[in-house]
């Protein structure tokens, strides 16, 4: 038990040691870490680990390695990863059956296993080290801080790692001086609305209450989102760090973590924290030996969008439907249980035990004049290297799709990327070297979001897009309002008829008129920008829209109601691998007889094609395209 902070610099020096001992191999050992994420763990991530141990036993070699699992190492589109300390080898796409060439050839007998190796695109060159993939380069890792290198299970390993030294410092300064540090730093609210994290904090901590509360939110529902998550997963003990230091600046004795449900590991890792830290007696009563006390609790989320609305999130936690609350007054005043609660995203919170351990001053030298330190972002869609990236704030898109993306797959052609999720925009190639910050993309007609950040490419289409993110917002409404309520169906309606052919120039004038009324009237902020989608897809790509209603075509070929499948009769052969693939028998053969082949070509019958794909999927002299 640490009731002093005398007690605490003696266990994370007894920590320390033994960690950097570990990463060092001053104990002898080598050691073996497996990424534990989701991403990795859906990929069978646990039994290789399993596997490892009992390759292990099986070689007598128990007693020489060690096998753990710790979070997410980012790179998701090439785990699982499995990383060699102390030499610090990294293998990729590692499976099963690769586990036993391992442990004789490294393990053993000291040789890296090439094959497993990340290989360069660019140059075709093995690279060993992490750091030296350019995925890694241009990162610079705060709010990830110990992901991928601390197993996330483990308290020990957190103090050895940086834990808790954010908070011994908070605890030797007064609140104000806490809420002056995080002010200076810059801290801008990473969920989304870029709130100044200080000023929030300020506003709380001048409310007079016997009782206030701090509030993680937790509840990530934007579509290709997994940033907070990941953060649970890989260093929970960060966040909670954050929140009780949040719950010192503003004088609260209980903070609530809300999560989805959805996130089974990010709650189990969550609990576990929360116990050892309660253990250790760096949650509860007289922390550290002060007046202070504070103690974390966790709550499930059903996995309604608009819970991430912060009102909506209190309704919840209190038992409550989950619907927003008028505002004002404001949650830092009248907030969970009407008492003054702060509510912070889980990016936030692990961004104050650095800007605390570290200093205001040491954030601040990252990112721009507006927008300091880093933020990370879910990179994903048609990208190459898919996966969670940190970077800092005046990054620009290009170094974003492309020199940590790796750029679009095929050689095709970017189109757009969508930051922001459903509430932000998409933002063309004009604006690729634009630098990430808050203010710099709503300007552009986006906005950073809690940082998805799909990719898309020449085979997108936008109208498409805009559809798909007016059907979730849809879906995600909870009808509290009519603007929202209506307004957002309405135009899901015209986006339906536009990519079914059936839209009228009309329609975008109405959409036009729709977005207004729903942004202006909506209760909440998921109405708020629920034509974001819409309207950057309008103002970039609205060429699109006049060929769907115009022309009835849909220029990448996406739209079903508007394309035709064909067959090549020159390419064709009539195989009939086609033909006996279709689940509604409309391949027929035709009278024509291809140049230098013997059968006779095949044709669809578009009248009764259902646009499956499996044609497509099957023939192999690529014969058939979409019109």
């Amino acid at each position: 038990m640490i009731k002093t902070v005398e007690q605490l610099n003696e266990r994370i020096n007894e920590c320390t040691q033994n960690f950097d001992a570990k990463l060092a191999g001053q104990d002898g050992k080598r050691h073996i870490v497996l990424c534990g994420g989701t991403g990795c763990l859906s990929n069978h991530s646990h039994e290789i680990r399993e596997r490892f141990e009992e390759v292990l036993v099986e070689k007598g070699a128990d007693s020489k390695a060690t096998v753990n699992q710790v979070g997410c190492f980012g790179f998701c589109s090439q785990g699982p990863f499995v990383k060699i300390y102390p030499e610090d080898t990294l293998y990729r796409l590692v499976q099963i059956e690769d586990v036993e060439e391992i442990v004789e050839k490294d393990i053993l007998g000291g040789q890296i296993v090439e094959r497993l190796l990340y290989e360069d695109p660019a140059t075709g060159e093995k690279v060993s080290k992490q750091d030296e993939i350019n995925f890694y380069k241009k990162q610079r890792r705060v709010a990830l801080h110990g992901c991928g290198v601390i197993d996330p299970e483990n308290i020990q390993e957190a103090l050895g790692f940086g834990a808790f030294q954010g908070l011994k410092r908070a605890l030797s300064m007064s609140s104000q001086e806490v809420i002056d540090e995080v002010l200076a730093s810059g801290l801008r609210g990473r969920g989304g609305a870029g709130f100044p994290t200080g000023r929030k904090w300020q506003f709380a901590y001048n409310s007079v209450s016997e009782e206030k509360y701090v509030v993680c939110n937790g509840d990530e529902g934007d579509p290709g989102a997994f940033m907070d998550r990941s953060i649970l997963e890989g260093n929970p003990l960060a966040v909670i760090e954050g929140m009780v230091i949040a719950g010192y600046a503003i004088g609260a004795q209980n903070g609530y973590f809300y999560v989805r449900a959805e996130y089974p590991i990010a709650v189990n890792r969550l609990r576990i924290a929360i116990r050892q830290a309660r253990e250790i007696g760096l949650l509860g009563e007289h922390i550290l030996g002060t007046d202070f006390s504070f103690d974390c609790h966790l709550r499930l989320g059903a996995g309604a969008f608009v819970c991430g609305e912060e009102t909506a999130l209190l309704n919840s936690i209190e038992g409550k439907r989950g619907m927003p609350r008028p505002r004002p007054p404001f949650p830092a005043v009248k907030g969970l249980w009407g008492k003054p609660t702060i509510i912070n995203n889980v990016e936030t919170l692990a961004c104050v035990p650095y800007v605390l351990r570290e200093g205001a001053v040491e954030f601040a030298k990252v990112g721009t004049e507006k927008s300091k330190g880093t933020k990370v972002f879910a990179l994903g869609g048609k990208v190459n290297n898919v996966g969670l990236v940190e970077v800092p704030m005046g990054t620009t898109l290009r170094e974003l799709i492309y020199d940590i993306g790796g750029g679009i797959p095929n050689g095709k052609k970017f189109k757009a990327i969508q930051t922001g999720g459903p509430s932000g925009g998409c933002l063309t190639e004009e604006f690729l070297d634009e630098p990430i910050d808050f203010d710099n993309l709503v300007a552009k007609g986006s906005m950073m979001g809690s940082g998805g950040a799909i990719v898309m490419d020449e085979d997108n289409c936008m109208v498409d897009v805009a559809k798909f993110y007016m059907g979730f917002i849809c879906d995600e409404s909870c009808g509290k309002c009519s603007p929202c309520r209506i307004g957002t169906m309405r135009m899901l309606e015209i986006l339906t008829r536009i990519t079914e052919g059936r839209g009228t120039m009309e329609d975008l004038d109405e959409l036009e008129t729709l977005s207004d009324t729903v942004k202006t009237n909506s209760l909440c902020a998921l109405g708020q920008t629920a034509a974001n989608p819409v309207n950057s897809t309008l103002t970039h790509f609205k060429d699109e829209y006049l060929a769907h209603i115009v022309d009835k075509k849909c220029p990448a070929h996406v739209c079903k109601k508007l394309m035709e499948y064909y067959i090549d009769p020159d390419k064709c052969i009539g195989c009939g691998k086609c033909r006996r693939g279709c689940p509604v028998d409309c391949i027929h053969p035709t009278d024509y007889i291809a140049p230098g082949h013997k059968l006779v070509s095949l044709k669809i019958d578009s009248t009764q094609c259902v646009k499956c794909g499996s044609c497509i999927t099957v023939c192999r002299m690529d014969a058939i395209e979409k019109k």
